[in-house]
């Protein structure tokens, strides 16, 4: 869902409040769509994070420390020499529709008082963030030419002029008579589709909320009677008075955890399908919305050429071990080869050159008749060694192959155990150590030129159990090895998700005996820290250290063990975030 005009209402309700007065510490980018505004005062510190990525746009305070690339793009060079320094001073909405302005005080190169104003534009794929002084266009974080519109175009050293308008009625400066006649106008509508076309700054959920409350489902407008008509007018007068309320409850909808929706109302319309839950802050409810999928997105982003390759080594693995377990097949005939062999030796004498076949007994089956395949070219003795050799060649290949495709299965569980490690890497130390432990494996190239310095480790996540027990999770395969291997002590407890790539987990005794519920929630924290994280019942083994073995030349992360018992427990992400160490 995007978010909408009079939730946009809020959040500059939220930033009126808490960012004016606040001056602009730092300004960072973390990605080519991405602003980070670091505030300070006197006794607090915020951070503004405005994104006008195409599936995302939105703004508001972020808790989360979002990782900055080494070196800065040039957008955020320019936004630090105007912003560096200024305060905060306005924040204004034009109308209720999805358009920010922060207005800042800040002072030039000179030393002269100038005023800067920052737009935010949340319109899907055309959203933007424009920097403006007073109505002249400083710089945009996305140039828009005569090539991509013809209608309006945002380059430095234009005027700037909002977005052509959209034929809808504002809440703010319409009265509700004048909103409902026009949405009852559209009697060939379904209510939700009308309310949309009408009413500016209402989101899809909002629009089927109200026509859920004024009809109980999204019904044509031309049936709703006077009474319906009257609930519809009094649900839009809701909105309406909501739209500069001072409340504190803000609502996420999840399907099975997975953020579905969000509303600065009540939501009726899921009944019991989706679970609700309340924020006191839309900050809080947008950072929870949309965190997970912008760090898959960021991961995408750094981490793109490592995501495609692995990928294209799992695949061509794949592909391999298809065409050798093909090949093993044909193997399992090898004992036939043998023994056409051995009934050629016993029949030489009967047997003469140029038949297609040597009809003999089979003394193995009763002495009953079997027909040989054969050259007619060859001699007897000739098809005999063919036939010796085909064997022995099947024999060497069956070996081979099983090998091969032991080692070919191990390559997969390694390479999908790195790709589960990538997906849950929130930083660029996090990308460089994976980087770094490929190309120690042998599977990319170390960069030509001059040798880089390597990525600072970072250590395993932290928990503690709600029994006190701390509980150490590895964040890829070498810290895995170590954690599990070295830093772990033989009775502390060992835990992994059954047959699926993720991370060793590691309950620390330390001389006492492990609760029933530190395992559990620990096991909970395992099922997470793993490819299976989207799943609702994972199955996850926890055995002592001491049953752990690590075989010769096997890679990064792989042990076996033989003596575990099995937890089936569902991932639980609240419980993680608060088990977990800040």
């Amino acid at each position: 869902m995007a978010l909408d005009g009079i939730f946009l209402r809020k959040v500059r309700n939220e930033l009126m409040n808490e960012a004016v007065g606040l001056r602009v510490d730092r300004v960072n980018q973390p990605t080519k769509d991405e602003i980070v505004l670091n505030l300070r005062g006197r006794s607090v510190n915020k951070r503004l994070l405005i994104c006008v990525r195409a599936d995302s746009p939105r703004v508001h305070f972020t808790n989360y420390n979002i990782d900055n690339p080494p070196v800065p793009p040039m957008f955020c060079m320019l936004m630090r020499k105007y912003l560096q320094g200024a305060l905060i001073k306005d924040v204004r909405q034009y109308e209720t529709d999805r358009i920010l302005f922060i207005d800042f005080d800040a002072v030039n190169e000179i030393g002269d008082r100038i005023e800067l104003t920052v737009c935010v534009e949340i319109m899907g794929k055309y959203s933007n963030l424009i920097l403006i002084s007073g109505n002249r266009i400083i710089d945009s974080i996305k140039r828009v030419d005569y090539t991509t519109s013809s209608v309006r175009q945002i380059l430095p050293g234009l005027d700037y002029c909002l977005p052509p308008a959209q034929d809808k009625l504002s809440l703010e400066n319409e009265n509700i008579s004048k909103i409902t006649d026009r949405i009852l106008s559209q009697r060939d509508k379904y209510l939700s589709s009308a309310i949309m076309n009408t009413v500016q700054g209402v989101s899809p959920v909002i629009a089927r909320e109200i026509a859920h409350k004024t009809a109980f489902e999204d019904v044509y407008v031309s049936s709703l009677n006077s009474d319906r008509c009257e609930i519809l007018k009094g649900e839009i007068l809701k909105i309406q008075q909501n739209l500069n309320s001072t409340q504190e409850v803000y609502i996420l909808c999840e399907d099975n955890g997975k953020p579905k929706d969000l509303s600065h109302i009540d939501i009726k319309q899921y009944g019991d399908k989706l679970r609700v839950k309340a924020y006191n802050s839309c900050s809080e409810l947008l950072d929870d919305f949309y965190f997970e999928r912008d760090r898959i997105n960021r991961i995408n982003h750094r981490g793109h050429e490592l995501i495609k390759l692995l990928n294209t080594m799992i695949d061509r693995t794949a592909r391999k071990l298809i065409a050798q377990r093909e090949e093993l097949k044909k193997c399992e005939d090898k004992d036939k080869l043998k023994l056409y062999g051995e009934l050629i030796v016993a029949n030489m004498h009967r047997l003469c050159k140029g038949v297609a076949f040597y009809e003999v007994e089979n003394y193995y089956d009763n002495c009953n008749l079997i027909k040989i395949p054969c050259n007619p070219a060859l001699s007897p003795q000739e098809n005999q060694k063919r036939y010796y050799k085909d064997y022995r060649k099947a024999q060497t290949a069956e070996k081979m192959l099983v090998e091969l495709i032991k080692n070919g299965e191990d390559e997969i569980i390694y390479l999908e155990s790195v790709l589960d490690e990538l997906s849950r890497a929130d930083t660029d130390n996090e990308i460089s150590a994976i980087r770094l432990e490929l190309s120690d494996g042998g599977y990319i190239k170390n960069t030509k030129g001059k040798k880089k310095k390597p990525p600072k480790e970072l250590p395993p996540h932290e928990f503690r159990s709600d029994d006190g027990f701390r509980i150490l999770v590895g964040r890829n395969n070498v810290q895995n090895d170590k954690l599990s291997l070295k830093t772990a002590n033989k009775n502390d407890m060992w835990l992994h998700t059954q047959k699926i790539p993720g991370s060793h987990v590691i309950i620390f005794g330390d001389g006492n005996e492990i609760s029933d519920l530190s395992i559990e929630q620990a096991a909970a924290i395992a099922a997470y820290h793993s490819k299976a994280v989207d799943s609702s019942l994972v199955p996850v083994d926890y055995t002592r250290v001491k049953q752990l073995k690590k075989p010769n030349g096997a890679k990064s992360g792989m042990v076996i063990y033989h003596e575990y018992r099995t937890i089936i427990i569902k991932p639980d992400k609240e419980l993680v975030e608060r088990l977990k160490v800040k």
